[in-house]
């Protein structure tokens, strides 16, 4: 007898067979017999495999088996992976109910089976069934739900199959699903700073660790505040089983911390910090924060120096803090005897100063220079010289004027320089004055032919001599010789 079926055996051959394999990806099944009227008391089994990444769907052309009441006598099942998806029997064109009708059936994974069977006797002749089924791609991205399969950020799906992939900055994991980061070499140096869980607060990465560094210079203590913001994956009997923060100061461990209870606020008496953090590849919880601040040795309270100020001027100070001493106006900084505008001090790791405090030195014009045919006299008492100190200058009277004609006063300045409002720092002169006649000069007033001149006329009187001995005089009564 020739076979009917595609990829079975014939009727006659299947009865308490084994089950038929089909690994094709697509396919025709028939009922044994096909299309003439199936054999009593049969039972064929057809398992169905196709690749992994892809679904059978298995959709029936035509059905006609023996009705009955829940299927008891012939009937066909499918199944996938001992799970019953339908039972069919009857008539498509009288018991829709019971028959699979139009619509296809797909497995839930890459296996399906199919079963046939009829029982001792038939009272009409149906015929059996037409199936096909094929392999179908199954769009992994839009179907896993399973947390253990799902790509953590994006997942691209191909025929057969998907990958992920995930987000800059992160990188695949070994399961080829999980994104983690690469957080395993922060350095902090400064004094201060934030540190936070990646991507806080959204959930950070699984399957990473990271470790954080505060490394900063013997003398400094660093202390560490953790936001409110606190929520690290737990266990309510065992202690932080899965994710956790630990803390390694100096020779000191701490932690593990984990839960939504933050730390709170620790003082680590240590210029080095390690900070781990663990997360295993399951949780969505939203990571930590905390703010890192640092302390050193304290160093005495400084007094700024008489007449002088120091910046900033504060109740404590502690080791790497510095001052600017200076002074006030007219007063310099003076440090093993060199002055400057300012000098600066810092606190040190041992808790002392880099220096002592300098003294404020008034600044001094010393004595002020002298002025030919003229003299100096001080306002101030006991002729100080030092700043804000008076003197006044004076010619030589009456034959001696002040040039320009000024009132001669001079101040010491803050810069140590003897200082006037009209000449600046410039000395005035003392010029000779020359004569005036108390009465006005005529022909008649001059000496002249034998007569006497009157007192006063002529105040200026040049005289002549020859061997030591006057011969002649005159007297200047003119610029020129015209007068």
């Amino acid at each position: 007898m020739r076979c009917l079926l595609i990829w079975c055996l014939c009727a006659t051959q299947l009865l308490g067979a084994d089950a038929i394999q089909l690994s094709d990806t697509f396919g025709e099944i028939l009922s044994p017999g096909f299309p003439d009227s199936y054999p009593s008391d049969s039972e064929v089994t057809w398992n169905i495999s196709v690749p992994g990444g892809f679904r059978v769907r298995l959709y029936f052309m035509h059905f006609d088996l023996e009705p009955s009441y829940l299927c008891e006598y012939d009937y066909v099942k499918v199944e996938s992976e001992d799970q019953v998806l339908a039972t069919f029997c009857g008539k498509e064109d009288r018991d829709p109910e019971q028959t699979p009708g139009q619509e296809p059936i797909t497995s839930p994974g890459s296996y399906l089976s199919l079963t046939f069977r009829s029982d001792f006797s038939n009272e009409e002749r149906f015929t059996g069934f037409d199936a096909h089924y094929a392999a179908v791609d199954i769009d992994e991205c839009l179907e896993r739900s399973d947390e253990e399969l799902a790509c953590d950020h994006h997942c691209h799906n191909y025929i057969g199959g998907y990958y992920c992939s995930c987000r800059f900055g992160y990188l695949l994991h070994s399961d080829n699903r999980t994104c983690k980061v690469e957080c395993s070499n922060n350095l902090f140096t400064q004094r201060s700073g934030v540190i936070h869980s990646p991507d806080f607060p959204n959930s950070y990465p699984k399957s990473s660790d990271c470790m954080y560094r505060i490394e900063l210079e013997e003398g400094f203590f660093i202390t560490l505040q953790f936001d409110e913001n606190f929520d690290i994956e737990d266990h309510p009997e065992v202690t932080c089983p899965y994710d956790y923060i630990k803390i390694k100061a100096g020779l000191k461990e701490l932690g593990p911390f984990c839960g939504e209870r933050p730390p709170g606020r620790i003082e680590t008496q240590s210029n080095h910090i390690h900070i781990l953090f663990h997360s295993d590849n399951s949780g969505e919880n939203g990571g930590w924060k905390l703010t890192y601040t640092t302390t050193g040795d304290p160093c005495p309270l400084l007094e700024p120096p008489i007449n002088g100020k120091l910046e900033p001027s504060q109740a404590t100070y502690t080791f790497k803090d510095q001052v600017v001493i200076s002074c006030n106006t007219g007063y310099t900084v003076v440090k093993d005897d060199v002055e400057s505008e300012t000098f600066q001090m810092e606190c040190m790791k041992d808790g002392v100063w880099s220096s002592r405090v300098p003294v404020c030195k008034i600044a001094d014009c010393k004595p002020p220079p002298g002025l030919s045919h003229g003299f100096v006299t001080f306002s101030t008492p006991q002729n100080l010289t030092t700043y804000q100190s008076e003197i006044q200058y004076f010619c030589q009277q009456p034959y001696y004027q002040m040039v320009p004609n000024i009132t001669g006063t001079f101040t010491c300045d803050s810069q140590g320089a003897w200082r006037s409002s009209e000449l600046g720092t410039r000395l005035p002169s003392c010029q000779p004055v020359c004569g005036k006649p108390r009465f006005s000069r005529s022909l008649l007033a001059r000496i002249t032919h034998g007569r006497y001149a009157q007192r006063g006329i002529s105040p200026w009187i040049a005289m002549l001599q020859r061997n030591g001995r006057p011969f002649c005089g005159g007297s200047l009564i003119g610029k020129s010789l015209s007068d």
